[in-house]
């Protein structure tokens, strides 16, 4: 089966193969019960300013879902982030490629009627009312995105990456900007630097991951627009959609030398595929740029036998500081820049990394062709540099396959 750990896939023949009470590696989702422990203890370790949530809610279970499901389970994850979070925690959603059905179906906003997704952005924009204000929730309605004022001065905008997805087939409609969501973007961005504001942009699906013209040279594009022109505006990204724990970079177009922007991609929660349980924090300093991160994960081994079965209370243990990790004071685009050069050299920090980005539950070796394309890939914040490592160490596969 494509995905285990289900009801229907029956009981196992035996005690130590079957599915563990909170989470089992290998093709498994987590049970319900794993994401409320983690909210439960991320209330505790709080208080929070605010959050963001990268997207995708739904399990893996794609060829079996409908609308009612869809929706069961983005009310049910909403309504358990309010609950443990509570009124004063703001948290910044974005839309990520599994929350419709078809999974990746998501029509642009000329789409109307029974094939469009306004079943979706409906629903969403309900259920996240309390968070964000009312011309946020007029865009969602529209195509999925939004932008609005997290505090004084620093600015979040959200993007729907699914408009740049490769798995998107509504997109061989109109592959350019069929929401009007990059010139959106782009107005944005200026409105934010006559001001003064600092911008994050959050989004499901890194850059590096979408389709080439989403940040190719031609205008409106993600890349050269927002990052050359934008750079001093632009101070954090933050993204989802591959399930480890890794990060691209963004280089200038003259030389694609100076490093300009990090994407950083956040860990899941979820254990697809034979991953541990995991979540992380972004600390910022005073001019919204990532000083740090942290990663703490759940030792599904530790806690589904305490000793001869599941811990009631399993304890979500930080796995690594980035600054600590890497010998790093910032998180900085220099920093980031530096440390891949240093992983290049360096194969005990580039194995440190093999480590961390599995948060800690390494399946096999990394060594080699392995080693020179994920380096490749840290690289590649736009799509093009994306299959130039493929090219350049002959990968069969033509790109990095995704989560989808």
């Amino acid at each position: 089966m494509p995905l285990c750990c289900r009801n229907h896939s029956g009981r196992a023949s035996w005690k130590h193969t079957g599915a563990g009470y909170w989470g089992t590696y290998g093709d498994c989702d987590l049970p319900l019960r794993t994401v409320e422990n983690l909210l439960q203890n991320v209330a505790k370790s709080g208080p929070w300013d605010w959050v963001y949530w990268t997207g995708d809610i739904p399990a893996h279970n794609v060829w079996s879902q409908t609308w009612a499901q869809q929706l069961n389970e983005l009310v049910t994850i909403t309504r358990l982030l309010h609950k443990h979070l509570g009124p004063n925690v703001t948290v910044y959603p974005a839309v990520g490629n599994h929350e419709s059905t078809p999974v990746n179906s998501f029509p642009p906003p000329f789409v109307h009627g029974n094939r469009s997704s306004r079943w979706l952005y409906d629903t969403m924009a309900e259920e996240w009312a309390p968070w964000l204000p009312k011309e946020a929730l007029e865009t969602i309605r529209r195509g999925g995105f939004y932008t609005c004022e997290v505090e004084r001065g620093l600015r979040v905008v959200s993007l729907n990456m699914n408009f740049c997805a490769r798995e998107n087939y509504w997109l061989m409609v109109n592959s350019t900007d069929p929401a009007g969501q990059l010139q959106w973007l782009i107005n944005i961005l200026q409105e934010s630097e006559n001001k003064g504001e600092k911008v994050h942009i959050i989004g499901h699906i890194p850059p590096g991951l979408c389709l080439s013209n989403w940040t190719s040279s031609l205008v409106p594009s993600y890349n050269p627009i927002s990052f050359s022109r934008y750079e001093s505006t632009i101070t954090g990204q933050f993204f989802g959609h591959t399930h480890v724990d890794e990060f691209q970079m963004f280089y200038d177009e003259d030389t694609l030398t100076r490093p300009l922007s990090v994407a950083f991609i956040a860990p899941s929660v979820t254990t697809y595929v034979n991953l541990n349980p995991g979540r992380i924090y972004f600390l910022t300093c005073s001019n919204r740029m990532v000083l740090d991160h942290e990663t703490f994960i759940l030792n599904l081994t530790l806690a589904n036998n305490q000793p001869s079965k599941p811990d009631p209370n399993p304890s979500w243990t930080l796995l690594y500081r980035a600054s600590k990790a890497y010998g790093l004071s910032t998180l900085f685009p220099s920093d980031m820049d530096a440390l891949i050069k240093v992983m290049k050299n360096d194969d005990r920090v580039f194995q440190r990394f093999w480590y961390l980005f599995h948060k800690g539950h390494v399946s096999k070796p990394c060594t080699d062709t392995c080693k020179t394309s994920l380096i490749c890939l840290l690289h590649s914040g736009r799509y093009d540099l994306l299959t130039q490592c493929d090219v350049l160490h002959g990968d069969k596969h033509s790109v990095r396959k995704t989560m989808c």
